[in-house]
Parts: structure tokens; C-alpha cells; sequence
């Protein structure tokens, strides 16, 4: 409700004429408030003005929004951790040593070549990205391993080798002292040696000799036969293999057996003998020889000359 229009006008009238007597101007009165009506009093500084009460589906909307931002933060992660499992899990499948990598310095770097000044720690991998030349010699007090093919102009062995698989030698294989095979050996090419010693040679093809053939062996025991007539003699030289039998006469000798011969060794079977005669003297007796396993004997079949020397060749094989 507005205030009557006389009283809005009193004022002015007694301002007026204050002013005309140059009398202190009284404030005007504030218009009444009407009696039904509350006056609305403006709010303080110190006061926040009331909120709009939220209802409830706008309080399940907040929510709703505030789970989906989490949710994806959660996937978010779970992603970014497989990824650095999987990162993970390769490097190690591809790094077979253990331990975290470390950057040399070039006073590092320095010092690894002008000094046995240790660089790293146990720990330590020393990753070399470029070719790298040694020119001094490089020593490996610990395991050394080998990812790809290993080129070697010249490899010194001090101590034992030892290969658990095949190996396959393109060039010459020289070995300064003894080689021991506990298995079989396959040489697809020819084998040179000055001097094979083995306790049993099988050929499956021919054999082609060169040179000579050297026997070697103890020399067979003998006896001297009664046929060698009143002090005869007789004697051996050579081994199981081949040799030479001599036979001196005495006074009346006779047919028979001259001499009885045993091997330093005795055969698996009985083995062939061949007897060559030394001179006419020696062919001129019906010589004959009976062989066994474990020796052998030359004979004659007529009585030989008395004061005579018979001298025979024999060559045994199996």
C-alpha cells in the first residue's frame, strides 16, 4: 500500500520552508509500514542466501555421474597395467640376464680402457649397441654366453673341451697330443697319419698299402725236435706275424719235426702259415708244417743232411 498523498507532501513543504529561514532541515519521517504487512529486510553480508532444495533424482543423477567418471578411471588403469605386464614379460624373455642397465659415463668408459678399475656393480648390464674391436686380450672370469653364431679365426684350449651336440669342422683339425674316441668315427674323407696304433682295424673295402709292412710283437717260444739228429739246434726271430726259423743238423739226424714253435698269443682260429724256403739247401727237403691256435711246427718228410743249416720264412694271419 502507497501512503497517502497529503502526507508524501508534507515533507516537501517543511523542507521549503526551512530552507526560506535558514532553519536546520528534521529528516522525514519513513513512511509507515501498513499493519498487515511484514517488511522484507534485506539479507546481511555475513549470511549465504538459502539453496534450492535438490530432489531426489537429481541427487541419483549426481551419483550416477560421479560412478561413470570412476569406472572409467578404473579401466583406465587396469588397461595401463597389462600393457606394462606385457612390456614387462618381453623384455625378460628377450634379456636373458637379470639386472637393471646402467649408462657409462665417457670417465666410465675411460677408465675401462686404461685401467682394471671395476665399473658397475655385480648387478650391472653393459649393453654395447655398435660393433666393438678388442685389440688386447679379453678375459671372462665368470660364464660366458653366446646368443647367435660364434666366428673364431683361432681357438687355444688350455684345459678340457667339452661339446654336448654335434660339431662340424669345415677346415683341418690338428691335435698335438693323444685323441681319445669312446664312441664310433666316421671319416667320409681320407685320414692321414704317420703312425696308427689300434687293437682291432675292421675294412669293409679294400685295403692299399704303399709301403712296407712292419710287424711288431713278442717273439714265440720254440723247442728244438728231436729229427735235428745228436746236438742239433734250432732257433726263431720274429713274432706271431711273420719271422724266420733257423735249424742247424748234428750227427744222424732223421725225418720228423724239426722244430715247435708258440704263438706270444694265441689265435681266435686256426690261422694260415705261409713257409718260404731260404736257399736250395732248405728247398731241397719235402719240408711240410702242422699249425694250431696256439702255434705251429716245421717238419720234413725225408731225413735232412747232416751239419746242415735249413732256414725257412713263415707268415701267419688270421
Amino acid at each position: 500500500m502507497q501512503p497517502d498523498s497529503q502526507n508524501s507532501l508534507e515533507p516537501q513543504e517543511s523542507l521549503e520552508s526551512s530552507l526560506e529561514g535558514n532553519q536546520p532541515v528534521a529528516p522525514a519521517p519513513a513512511p509507515s509500514a501498513p499493519e498487515n504487512e511484514t517488511p522484507t529486510l534485506p539479507p546481511k553480508n555475513d549470511e549465504t542466501p538459502e539453496r534450492p532444495q535438490k530432489t531426489p533424482k537429481k541427487v541419483l543423477k549426481g551419483i550416477s555421474n560421479r560412478w561413470s567418471i570412476y569406472l572409467l578411471v578404473f579401466i583406465v588403469l587396469i588397461i595401463g597395467a597389462v600393457v606394462a605386464i606385457y612390456v614387462l614379460y618381453k623384455h625378460e624373455n628377450k634379456n636373458p640376464y637379470s639386472g637393471s642397465g646402467q649408462n657409462l659415463t665417457p670417465a666410465q668408459l675411460n677408465s675401462i680402457a686404461n685401467s682394471n678399475n671395476v665399473v658397475g656393480s655385480a648387478n650391472s648390464l653393459l649393453t654395447v649397441q655398435s660393433n666393438s674391436i678388442f685389440n688386447g686380450v679379453v678375459l671372462v672370469r665368470g660364464q660366458l654366453e653366446v646368443a647367435g653364431p660364434l666366428k673364431l679365426s683361432q681357438l687355444q684350449v688350455n684345459n678340457n673341451l667339452a661339446i654336448a651336440g654335434n660339431a662340424a669342422i669345415q677346415g683341418t683339425l690338428t691335435v698335438q697330443s693323444d685323441l681319445s674316441v669312446n664312441g664310433n668315427s666316421t671319416f667320409s674323407g681320407s685320414v692321414s697319419t704317420p703312425q696308427l696304433s689300434t687293437n682291432s682295424l675292421q675294412l669293409n673295402g679294400n685295403l692299399t698299402l704303399t709301403h712296407h709292412i712292419v710287424t711288431s710283437g713278442s717273439i714265440p717260444s720254440s723247442s728244438t725236435g728231436g729229427p735235428t739228429g745228436v746236438g742239433g739246434t734250432s732257433s726263431i726271430n720274429g713274432s706271431d706275424t711273420a719271422g724266420t726259423v733257423t735249424i742247424n743238423t748234428g750227427s744222424s739226424p732223421y725225418s720228423g719235426c724239426f722244430i715247435n714253435a708258440k704263438f706270444a698269443s694265441a689265435f681266435s682260429n686256426t690261422p694260415h702259415m705261409l713257409l718260404t724256403p731260404v736257399g736250395s739247401n732248405a728247398a731241397s727237403l719235402n719240408y711240410y708244417v702242422n699249425r694250431s691256435t696256439t702255434g705251429f711246427s716245421v717238419c720234413s718228410d725225408n731225413a735232412p743232411q747232416s751239419g746242415q743249416t735249413y732256414v725257412y720264412d713263415y707268415f701267419v694271419i688270421d
